[in-house]
């Protein structure tokens, strides 16, 4: 075994070093505390692996993200969300038989406890969807108990079939609609696509387009390794905390425009150089010159070094959809325009602020008529997946509770003096 070693007031300590399947290296510093009395600190724990997993994989200098051992190309070009939601909860494609009985899970869970309907009601109608979708997800353990492994099964199945019902309604919720109960002849994708957008007295036809257009989007946010909500999940998790509430507090950390309300923040952006008469050069002025504020949302990534295989898919998957449902976006242009100086600007080229997925995501969205403040529920029905992958695996692995330490910076002890005497 490999070991490393690390030189601390004269004594030197001896650490091992953990290699994963793709030759990662990791120093383990689990026991260096107790020897040394010191601890690492590592702000935002960019260096910090908190766990070891077998679910995704990324390299962000080639370029490259897989869902247990399978590139992301691949499946976004020939499987169904569905078949990923399988894989990263069971680790493994699952064969014929699986998948239909998989489905028909789903399918036969769409549905909502009736009385979970009047949550709704005590809503204001500018409520949004995300804070709906958070509550409603933790209200699900008043219904659906834990209960052992085979309870734990089952919740996990009702979870990903009733997101998208939770979701749908939120969204009519939102604009004073009335609800669509799912129907047990369309698929996943397509089912979201009815309930938000189908009315009661009106047939609606799911277009096949925008239902390829969001299966692609879901597979693609469906896990991303340790990013701020994953984690969050798997630290909540840790304190054997149910299934529901763990992704609830998931759905909270990745509600930040920071992070799943990345793309909400680009539609916004081009929505305002659009406003301004569709100066994109001006901004891009803006965001060069270190003394301005401005940044441009949806370039560069924390991850990937040289450029994001994901908006690589969707860079093709967006001209696809505008062109087959005739959509005519200005935002677009101003998208283009903004791409173009992004991939050919040296002062972009150099610091590899390249567009990322949530440059295009909002435009796949906007386009197939989801409105902007459902963007980060979009990327929270398609990270749900990944979501229960590390609950479930960090329940499995580990029976620890997160509880990452700090270097103190207040003031040293000091002698409280009396309210009447201050």
């Amino acid at each position: 075994m490999t070991n490393a070693r690390l030189s601390l007031d004269g004594r030197e300590v001896t650490l091992p070093v953990v290699v994963g399947t793709e030759a990662e290296h990791g120093i383990d510093i689990s026991n260096l505390r107790s020897e040394t009395g010191a601890i690492t600190l590592d702000l935002g724990y960019g260096n910090t692996g908190a766990c070891k997993s077998a679910i995704t994989y990324i390299d962000g200098e080639k370029g490259i993200l897989r869902y247990c051992g399978y590139p992301i190309e691949q499946l976004a070009e020939h499987t169904q969300f569905t078949e990923v939601a399988y894989l990263l909860i069971n680790g493994d494609l699952p064969n014929r038989q699986q998948y239909a009985e998989f489905r028909d899970k789903l399918t036969y869970h769409s549905l909502i406890h009736e009385d979970m309907k009047k949550f709704y009601e005590g809503y204001p109608p500018g409520a949004h969807p995300m804070a709906i979708l958070s509550s409603m997800i933790a209200s699900m353990s008043t219904y659906y108990p834990n209960g052992g492994a085979d309870a734990e099964d089952l919740n996990i199945i009702r979870v990903l079939a009733k997101a998208k019902t939770i979701a749908a309604y939120s969204y009519k919720k939102s604009v004073g609609q009335p609800f669509i109960y799912p129907r047990n002849d369309l698929p996943y994708c397509g089912n979201f696509l009815h309930m938000m957008f189908a009315f009661p007295t009106e047939p609606y036809i799911v277009p096949k387009v925008a239902e390829n257009a969001l299966n692609k989007l879901l597979i693609l946010h469906a896990d991303h390794e340790q990013n701020c909500s994953t984690s969050t999940v798997r630290l909540v998790g840790s304190s054997q905390a149910n299934l529901f509430a763990s992704l609830s507090a998931g759905i909270c950390a990745l509600w930040g425009p920071l992070h799943g309300g990345a793309n909400q923040a680009v539609i916004e952006m081009l929505e305002m150089i659009q406003a301004d008469g569709c100066n994109y050069k001006k901004y891009v002025d803006l965001a060069k010159d270190k003394n301005s504020n401005f940044r441009l949302m949806g370039f560069g990534h924390r991850v990937y070094k040289n450029f994001d295989p994901r908006a690589t898919i969707l860079k093709k998957a967006t001209d696809d959809v505008l062109n087959q449902m005739g959509v005519k976006d200005p935002l677009l242009d101003i998208a283009k325009s903004l791409e173009e100086v992004a991939l050919n600007d040296g002062y972009f080229v150099e610091r590899k602020l390249y567009p990322n997925v949530d440059f295009y995501s909002g435009i796949i969205y906007r386009a197939i008529g989801i409105p902007t403040n459902m963007f980060t529920v979009m990327f929270a029905l398609g990270r749900l997946p990944g979501w229960i992958a590390h609950w479930k695996e960090q329940r499995q692995d580990s029976g620890r509770i997160g509880r990452p330490r700090q270097i103190y910076v207040g003031p040293k002890e000091r002698s409280l003096v009396p309210l009447e005497k201050r």
